[in-house]
């Protein structure tokens, strides 16, 4: 454990601050759904929806050519084009009007979407590699902390900007000044110029082979099984993440005025759960961990269509940012676990692919479910059944008998070497 290892965690969770952005899009959303006077462009539940569903899905897509990026040239460049993508497209968003909504697509679906990947993807596997294996998740959970915290002040932010400057502004100031605190926080993430730590067999301190290639992870049943239940992890809290601004207005038949702030609460308990997550699954197991997530999630779920005021409002978005930020801690962090840290960012890439299935599916189904029948009450039940078969999934998957260590002891190498 180095100074050095923490100047790229807590870089990396700088980065992830930003990128998180992403996260804030409920309050955008809702005031895309507003009328002209005021200061909407009338759009559709669907349509407010179709950018933050574009970018989920380049999001997703992105962290595979990301993470063999990173792993081939290092994280520093790959993070420094993240963060410029994230801006551009911020500001090529700016330009959106009432009747047209290409420049949201393009700037926020494609160009952020595109960024959010490229910088995620660089941040977690630099940090981890820095730390010995029983600090995996812990690590993970404060580079990814900064990801779900984000709305904590992006939300309010936000709702200060919509309400002085307009939507358009409301991209462009953000834009800019992203693109010059991401870049300058990108150089600080960088890679050990060589492995500080690895695993020996406790018997005969033979070194063992942990770390495989994605084709050789997509190989085990055990990915497949993963791989269904982050989707329906990521289906279940992007639905509610995606619409929390609108799900209370409507919910509250107009009463709460403040939707904003449930969006920066869910945030908090959204880093916490990604922090409190990765220490929980340090002790107990990332699978144990993720079957309790999964049950809060189900539950929570079930009664969210009967959360009508404030209190409710504050039980539900703790719950479901708790939980969700939890899956995102306990996946690359299993990952890493089963198929090791050498290629990590690579198969990670291949694993994050459901979140973007379920990010796609999760918030179109949320809102076209709203604009056909006015409530969410369906999608609720749907994400809970997922959430319970994701639970029920857990006792099925174990680790893949090739990589499986009974007994390790992990050993620091005699001397660190500096970095590029």
């Amino acid at each position: 454990m180095t100074k050095k290892g923490w100047i790229v965690t807590f870089s990396g969770m700088g980065l992830n601050l930003a990128l998180g952005v992403l996260y804030a899009w409920s309050v955008f959303g809702k005031q895309f759904t507003e009328s002209i006077q005021n200061g909407g462009f009338e759009w559709t539940k669907t349509q407010a929806s179709l950018p933050y569903t574009i970018a989920i899905a380049f999001f997703a897509l992105m962290m595979i050519p990301a993470g063999r990026l990173q792993d081939k040239i290092g994280p520093r460049l790959v993070a420094t084009l993240g963060a410029l993508f994230t801006g551009i497209g911020l500001i090529i968003t700016s330009f959106a009007t009432p009747g047209n909504i290409m420049p949201a697509i393009i700037g926020f679906g494609v160009f952020a979407g595109t960024g959010f990947g490229l910088g995620y993807a660089a941040a977690t596997p630099a940090a981890v590699k820095w730390f010995p294996p029983e600090k995996k998740g812990l690590i993970t959970g404060i580079v990814v902390s900064g990801f779900g915290l984000a709305p904590v002040y992006i939300a309010p932010l936000s709702k200060y900007l919509l309400s002085n400057y307009g939507i358009n502004k409301s991209f462009l100031i953000p834009g800019i000044s992203f693109s010059l605190i991401t870049t300058l926080l990108c150089q600080f993430i960088k890679n050990p110029d060589k492995t500080l730590f690895v695993a020996k067999n406790s018997n005969n301190g033979s070194t063992l082979k942990i770390d495989f290639n994605w084709k050789e992870m997509i190989k085990t049943p055990t990915f497949y099984l993963l791989w269904l239940e982050y989707a329906f992890a990521a289906t279940a809290g992007l639905m509610i993440i995606g619409h929390l601004a609108k799900i209370v207005a409507v919910q509250s038949n107009n009463t709460i005025k403040i939707g904003f702030m449930f969006v920066a609460l869910l945030a908090i308990f959204n880093a916490l759960g990604r922090i409190a997550a990765g220490v929980i699954s340090d002790k107990i197991g990332r699978i144990k961990t993720l079957f309790l997530v999964c049950m809060s999630q189900a539950i929570v779920m079930f009664f969210f269509s009967n959360f009508n005021s404030i209190a409710t409002f504050i039980v539900g978005s703790a719950i479901v940012g708790f939980s969700y930020g939890a899956c995102l801690s306990i996946f690359p962090s299993t990952t890493a676990d089963f198929w090791g840290t050498k290629n990590s960012g690579m198969n990670y890439g291949i694993m994050f692919t459901a979140w973007g299935v379920g990010g796609v599916f999760g918030p179109l189904l949320a809102g076209k479910i709203a604009d056909i029948s006015g409530s969410y009450n369906s999608a609720y039940l749907i994400s809970s059944a997922l959430m319970i078969l994701a639970g029920a999934m857990t006792f099925l998957t174990k680790a893949p008998k090739k990589v499986y260590i009974t007994t390790v002891e992990t050993v620091k190498l005699a001397r660190e070497p500096q970095i590029n």
